[in-house]
């Protein structure tokens, strides 16, 4: 097995389009959705096409995200 390869994804909460936020320079990708799990899905489907241009040689295999989350806290309703 090769040795792991980790991109971390910073995902940031925009509550205008509900959506989250993400990009991850290394690989480079970025894109939007409604959830972390979807966000992580679509930067990791970009990750495979693009690891081979910028990443030669590592295997997609031996590739992990890591996700960085912010999101701003809302007060509990009174």
């Amino acid at each position: 097995m090769s040795r792991p390869v980790i991109f971390t994804i910073t995902a940031t909460w925009d509550s205008e389009a509900n959506v989250w936020s993400g990009h991850c320079d290394d690989i480079p990708a970025a894109a939007d959705a409604p959830t972390l799990d979807q966000l992580m899905d679509r930067i990791g489907a970009m990750a495979i096409d693009l690891l081979p241009d910028n990443h030669p040689g590592v295997e997609p295999s031996s590739v992990f995200l890591q996700i960085t989350a912010l999101r701003d806290i809302e007060p509990a309703a009174a």
